[in-house]
């Protein structure tokens, strides 16, 4: 993503910190980007975080509290490191730091925190704010073809250093426990959009 791309999406950073009715600290938003760059990243990068907010924008309606989950997506993949099991809660961490010295209240914070850690994707979540956000981490599953591809390839980029031995079957796994759950997408209008192709994609990925 170009350096005007990444402008891009200072509107929608805006327009969550003012619906919240608080004030991001001074280079928090460069910070965020900062991190999206880093190198060792393929994947979870300024181009998954820009799909994340258009995924929000298209299903805006469906959220309770919009601003809340806007600001999850943000923070979900801020710390990402492939050899560290906590990234989503260093993530939720630094998110309720964030919200808490921008003068959001409290219950504000830990709905936030409570997003980003949804992203885990180790349970379905109950909340619908929650599903709402984990069905947009989640659309790449459902992308086209090419995208999907493209997806799995920057994966096997940022995991380069596991032997195919490994992460195949691994991976495998991971997809084969989305594959089964029924339904894959618990938000409504994301799963009349996205669920047929993403069990396409799964079904051709385990293959």
């Amino acid at each position: 993503m170009t350096d005007d791309e990444a402008r891009s999406l200072l509107p929608s950073w805006n327009e969550a910190w003012h619906a919240l009715g608080a004030v991001p600290g001074e280079g928090l938003f460069e910070a965020l980007l900062a991190r999206y760059r880093e190198a060792h990243r393929a994947y979870h990068t300024l181009q998954h975080l820009g799909e994340c907010l258009d995924g929000l924008a298209r299903e805006r309606s469906q959220a309770v509290r919009p601003a809340e989950v806007a600001l999850a997506l943000w923070f979900h993949d801020a710390i990402y490191d492939v050899h560290a099991h906590d990234n989503e809660a260093q993530s939720a961490d630094w998110a309720r730091r964030a919200l808490l010295d921008a003068g959001a209240a409290p219950e504000v914070a830990a709905r936030v925190h409570a997003l980003v850690m949804a992203t885990r994707h180790d349970v379905q979540p109950q909340d619908t704010d929650a599903r709402v956000l984990v069905d947009i981490d989640l659309s790449i599953l459902g992308a086209p073809t090419a995208r999907f591809a493209e997806y799995e390839r920057q994966i096997r980029i940022e995991y380069a250093h596991v032997p195919p031995g490994i992460f195949e079957p691994r991976r495998r796994g991971i997809l084969g426990g989305f594959l089964a759950r029924e339904p894959l997408y618990l938000t409504p209008t994301v799963r009349v959009r996205l669920e047929h192709a993403a069990r396409a994609n799964l079904r051709q990925a385990i293959g």
